[in-house]
């Protein structure tokens, strides 16, 4: 029997209870594989950096190495900053592990309405990779003389030719195991150096790709079009704002974040890889079992890919898909009553 050991840390708000509830559907899904994962819960979150000062314990980041992979739910409450919370946990993780790929997927399926009219199921299937470790998130800045009038913030992207080309290379790979179109999103117009780089670096990643069809958008256009026509993208790849920012919306037009997977990708297997819902951690809605847990139930379904059990990331997958088209059972954000407990509770009869 394969054993993988798994970092669990759940966070806060509703992190806790929808990674509680994604952890008993993978344990039902193993079977197919005949494996089994070890979770070690670490408690960190925003309670022990009030209790600590801390988000990460000492000698947190090697306990965390000595994973083959983490499952984390959210950071964020009200009373801590996002300086502390964010930037002390989950940014951090990602340079330090060197998680480059942010892969966000988002499929409409079947029993999801989508905010948008007559679009059918499975009409709407994209992927955006996302440059997760530099570009406008690098924590390159600063302030001066602050508290007084002529106070100064200065806040610089950084775009490096490595990290543009990895990122580029990725996605393409993916969109030959697709539909074989890859979408790079800029905004060299206004960002002349930036994105300069980037698409002078697009251009040469995809000469090395003549079978995948390449184009390059302007951020507001693409903006534009993952409303008016989603169905037009394949594998799209951006800089870690605009990856941002637009997984957020295609998302929305999927149906709801609830539904919103990712991973965060060390494809050379040197750095534990880390799996998350999109949605964050709610707190308006923290600790009253409504949240949908099928974004965390989703996401560990890109962990099971990675630790290489296809057989029970499908199954999982399929679970979802059922339980979906089906509509009995509907956590809130769908139009439903379904409690998070319930919502998980069908896809392990699914399974």
């Amino acid at each position: 029997m394969a054993v993988h050991k798994i970092a669990v840390i759940a966070g806060d708000g509703i992190g806790p209870e929808v990674i509680d509830q994604a952890i008993r559907v993978v344990d039902a899904a193993l079977h197919y594989d005949d494996a089994r994962l070890e979770w070690n819960r670490l408690p960190w979150n925003s309670a022990l950096y009030r209790k600590t000062g801390t988000m990460v314990p000492e000698g947190g980041w090697e306990e965390l190495q000595r994973h083959d992979a983490i499952f984390f739910g959210a950071v964020g409450t009200p009373d801590v900053p996002d300086a502390v919370t964010v930037h002390g946990l989950l940014l951090p993780m990602r340079r330090k592990f060197d998680q480059f790929v942010n892969l966000r997927p988002a499929y409409l399926f079947e029993g999801v309405e989508s905010p948008l009219r007559d679009k059918a199921p499975g009409s709407i299937d994209l992927v955006v990779y996302r440059e997760n470790t530099e570009g406008e998130y690098a924590p390159v800045g600063g302030r001066l003389y602050a508290g007084t009038p002529h106070e100064i913030a200065v806040q610089t992207s950084i775009f490096t030719r490595r990290g543009c080309e990895r990122i580029m290379r990725a996605a393409f790979h993916g969109a030959r195991r697709r539909r074989r179109q890859v979408t790079s999103i800029t905004k060299s117009n206004a960002q002349i150096h930036s994105m300069g780089l980037w698409d002078e670096v697009f251009r040469e990643v995809a000469k090395e790709f003549p079978d995948v069809q390449a184009r390059s958008l302007l951020v507001d256009a693409a903006a534009m079009d993952f409303v008016r026509k989603p169905e037009t993208f394949d594998v799209v790849v951006a800089s870690n704002l605009f990856g941002d920012i637009l997984t957020d919306l295609s998302a929305i037009v999927t149906g709801s974040v609830g539904l919103a997977a990712s991973a965060n990708l060390n494809p050379e297997g040197t750095y534990p890889s880390m799996f998350e819902p999109v949605h964050g951690s709610a707190p308006d809605i923290a600790g009253r079992g409504i949240a949908n847990p099928l974004a965390a139930i989703l996401s560990a379904k890109l962990l099971l890919d990675h630790l290489g059990h296809a057989r029970s990331a499908s199954a999982l997958h399929r679970a979802v898909a059922a339980v979906l088209k089906e509509g009995k059972v509907r956590t809130p954000d769908l139009g439903g009553t379904a409690t998070t407990v319930q919502m998980a509770d069908a896809v392990i009869a699914a399974l």
